[in-house]
């Protein structure tokens, strides 16, 4: 069962930092910022739902710790990845700036997160202050919506390859460059990635067993390394 965390932000505030949302603005003023913008913190369990098909939110949601993916049903009942989520990722940014819109998709915990959730309309208001740090957030979220389209992007480009290998190269290779090395570990098992690449779970792992025998990558368990 998910509960609201009221722990130190300190830790969180340098997660922060790194987002597009408070770019440019200084970590102790975020820290002071926190106090008006009406946020909440949560915890969810492995498996457990954050947003369901069908809600309307408020608020934007940012990943401060573990992972998470949004998911939707297809007629056949199957389930497709949409995006995946990690420390610093948003969850209903672009459904709480469209204002009463129902969520297309379901958002879940793959394994424990921790989410800091602010409401959009105190982003959207003007500080009482005029102070020119929520001038900056105002403009920044622009950028998370960017950001998020972006993501969006990122998932159709794999989702257009012809072949396994196609997807799978463009996805290892995506990974490869967010984590800036050519080994790395990714944190889905072969059921989720299959689905996050649309193909069939044989199928994937047949064609990583072929990709490693002919020399284009090496891999065990969540372990890949491109050798391209």
């Amino acid at each position: 069962m998910h509960t609201q965390h009221n722990g130190d932000m300190i830790d969180d505030t340098k997660i922060l930092e790194q987002t597009s949302l408070f770019a440019g603005i200084a970590p102790h003023d975020i820290e002071s910022m926190l106090c008006c913008l009406h946020t909440r913190q949560m915890k969810y369990e492995k498996n457990e739902m954050i947003l369901w098909e069908g809600d309307t939110i408020s608020d934007i949601g940012i990943v401060l710790s573990g992972h998470g993916r949004s998911i939707k049903d297809d007629i056949t009942g199957k389930t497709v990845i949409i995006t995946l989520l990690e420390k610093g990722s948003y969850i209903g940014v672009l459904l709480a700036a469209s204002g009463e819109r129902k969520s297309p998709v379901s958002v879940q915990a793959i394994d424990h997160i921790d989410v800091l959730f602010i409401s959009f309309d105190s982003i959207l208001k003007r500080c009482p202050k005029v102070c020119p740090k929520h001038d900056r957030l105002l403009q920044n979220v622009f950028n998370c919506i960017a950001e998020k389209a972006l993501v969006l992007h990122d998932r159709n480009d794999c989702l257009i390859k012809q072949t396994v290998r196609e997807k799978v190269l463009t996805y290892l290779t995506r990974e490869a460059e967010k984590q800036n090395r050519h080994a790395f570990f990714i944190h889905l098992n072969r059921n989720a990635m299959a689905e996050y690449l649309d193909v069939d779970r044989s199928a994937l792992s047949r064609e990583l067993s072929w990709m490693k025998r002919d020399g284009l990558i090496d891999y065990e368990k969540n372990w890949f390394e491109l050798r391209l």
